[in-house]
């Protein structure tokens, strides 16, 4: 329980922290890797704390930070978003953070306003990739939409998803099934934020 504004122990970055008060419209993410991790780190879902997932399969690195939104998760009113999705993947949703000053840390909070996101399958399972801008950034905080980006970036976003996953001797990443724009990634994330409610309930310390 909070007392007088903190927390005595350190919360669970995916059940004991808020999503945001602005939520959807401006969210807290949780960092897991940043651009210069070539190892694959994500939360345990058990302790809280970032374990090693895998070495980059490839040469490529996360384009931006890469996280998740706290009390999100990516089950049937996600896949209900996502055509051709059987469930969610069961994760909470994944964030990508544009900011214009090199963040090297990762395991840190970050205020973020979404502009769109990635439509992806995994398997059949929906899968999500919302991308944000750092907020207040003094280059990208006017950005209102995921088409006001540079083509480059959105570009970097699709090769780095497309193949991250890739296996030894596969030579076919996982296409990105659409490109949607601030409205449509808001959308999801409501739908995140109803999946964890009904999962989790809502009576965590904010």
């Amino acid at each position: 329980m909070a007392r007088d504004g903190f927390s005595p122990w350190r919360p669970h970055p995916w059940h004991g922290v808020s999503p945001g008060d602005g939520a959807p419209d401006t969210v807290t993410a949780f960092i897991e890797i940043t651009p210069y991790d070539l190892v694959k780190y994500e939360i345990d879902k058990r302790t809280g704390y970032l374990k090693v997932d895998r070495p980059q399969r490839t040469s490529s690195t996360p384009p931006t930070l890469y996280g998740f939104i706290p009390r999100t998760l990516c089950a049937a009113r996600v896949a209900a978003l996502s055509p051709g999705a059987a469930r969610g993947d069961g994760d909470p949703l994944d964030v990508c953070v544009i900011s214009e000053r090199p963040i090297e840390r990762a395991e840190i909070l970050v205020d973020a306003r979404p502009v769109g996101g990635l439509r992806m399958l995994d398997g059949d399972e929906a899968d999500d990739k919302i991308v944000a801008v750092l907020r207040d950034d003094p280059v990208w905080a006017g950005v209102g939409d995921l088409s006001e980006l540079p083509e480059a970036h959105v570009n970097r976003l699709r090769h780095y998803f497309s193949t991250y996953k890739l296996g030894p001797g596969e030579a076919i990443g996982r296409p990105i099934r659409a490109i949607y724009g601030r409205d449509r990634a808001l959308e999801v994330i409501a739908a995140a934020c109803d999946d964890y409610r009904e999962a989790f309930g809502g009576s965590f310390p904010t």
